[in-house]
């Protein structure tokens, strides 16, 4: 009796908590019927390194966009991610927004993200991920063309010559215009297989890599250019860069394809960030991995996909990176949440430093203060909501990691 009563404070508590947070929603919030037509910017859609010498990425992805869901509370995230971080250009790597039933819709959810970066002169790169066209009215073709219909897009159909739509390059210029010093890579890497099991980049896309890589190594010098890679799904040889371990712990994690396999990270390699989750790779792998490998011209490969993994792992001179889901997802989940920065040296293309902002980590009660003096009673809520939350959630994080390493020796956190 006297646990179903404290079950039932201890509910009421919540619900009072979530009552207190709860956010109010403005309709017209982020110009849900923005028309990219209207727009007057002229975004410069040449990518290069800026008079500082310096290219910034943002990372962004899995926002999962819906209608009367999560639209205005990850759209305002994304907005305060862009000012404070004011990159060169953002990469959409995919589950971008839910495709309705119909386009009229979707392209709201589009217009309410992508005004974002149109507004403020950002230009995004766009490829897609498993759910971007699962369902809905349209394809991934007629998404792409809607992207590319808003200024800052450098995104390229490659219509017909390649599987599946978004698989291009993003040469980067250096400083004074002259040359192609770094390149970005973007890869459709598919949906589902046949058996319903996660796709992969197929080998007409490994094949185009090839020859593209070659080309870029010929036009400089002999000489590869250093590059990024951008996806949703990640690689199979993820598994290959984590240790193998004997059973289920409480920081190792199963094998997606083989249930009696778990894995964790090897303390022998360079590891950084977090694992809250299986990883998910294609089920098949055409080689896309072991060309990179053999061209010997990409540093990193970033994805999204698995929502909650914001980790890297170095394997075969090239680094696999996950970024966290960048969109609202509610009550206590603060560290799952956020996005990435990616920064290039033109004085040494051949390094990168990247860091992971999760989003409650980013609004402390100043900022609650700040936009209450505002009067803007939406992103007043919102950050309080942040900001509480995210005390919570960061107390519980370091506790547990604590705890894990305390009695079983092993991390499972890594500086990011």
């Amino acid at each position: 009796m006297k646990r179903k009563i404290l079950t039932g404070i201890l509910l009421a508590f919540v619900l009072v908590i979530a009552g207190i947070l709860a956010l109010s929603i403005r309709p017209e919030y982020s110009k849900v019927n923005y028309n990219p037509a209207d727009s007057h910017n002229k975004t410069d859609k040449t990518i290069s390194f800026g008079t500082d010498g310096k290219l910034k990425i943002l990372h962004i992805t899995d926002t999962h966009l819906k209608h009367n869901h999560n639209l205005e509370p990850t759209i305002l995230m994304v907005e305060r991610a862009c000012d404070a971080e004011k990159p060169d250009i953002v990469m959409l790597t995919g589950d971008i927004v839910l495709n309705c039933d119909s386009a009229e819709d979707t392209k709201k959810l589009i217009n309410a993200l992508m005004n974002v970066f149109d507004s403020r002169n950002i230009p995004v790169a766009v490829t897609f991920g498993n759910h971007d066209s699962e369902q809905g009215e349209m394809s991934r073709e007629e998404l792409m063309a809607y992207y590319n219909s808003f200024s800052c897009s450098v995104s390229v159909d490659d219509g017909e010559a390649l599987t599946g739509c978004g698989t291009y390059n993003i040469p980067v210029l250096s400083s004074d215009g002259k040359k192609v010093k770094f390149n970005l890579w973007v890869f459709d890497s598919g949906d589902y297989d046949e058996e319903g099991r996660y796709s992969c980049v197929q080998p007409d896309q490994v094949e185009w890599y090839k020859k593209t890589s070659d080309k870029l190594k010929r036009e400089n010098g002999g000489e590869a250019v250093n590059s990024l890679v951008f996806q949703h799904i990640i690689v199979g040889e993820i598994y290959d860069a984590l240790m193998k371990a004997d059973s289920h712990k409480s920081y190792s994690y199963k094998h997606l394809y083989n249930e009696d396999e778990y894995y964790m990270f090897d303390p022998d390699r360079v590891n950084y960030g977090t694992i809250r989750e299986t990883p998910c790779p294609g089920y098949a792998n055409y080689g896309q991995f072991d060309a990179m490998v053999e061209k010997g011209d990409v540093l990193a490969m970033f994805t999204g996909h698995d929502h909650t993994n914001a980790f890297g792992v170095e394997y075969k001179g090239i680094d696999i990176v996950n970024s966290l889901s960048t969109r609202y997802i509610g009550l206590f989940h603060s560290t799952q949440c956020g996005y990435r920065v990616i920064e290039v040296d033109e004085k040494d293309t051949s390094a990168y430093e990247t860091r992971v902002e999760r989003m409650f980590d980013n609004y402390d009660f100043e900022a609650v203060r700040e936009a209450k003096e505002t009067g803007d009673k939406f992103t007043y809520k919102m950050l309080r909501e942040f900001a509480v939350k995210g005390a919570v959630q960061k107390f519980a994080t370091v506790a547990y990691g604590k705890l894990i390493e305390g009695v079983t020796g092993r991390q499972v956190t890594y500086p990011d």
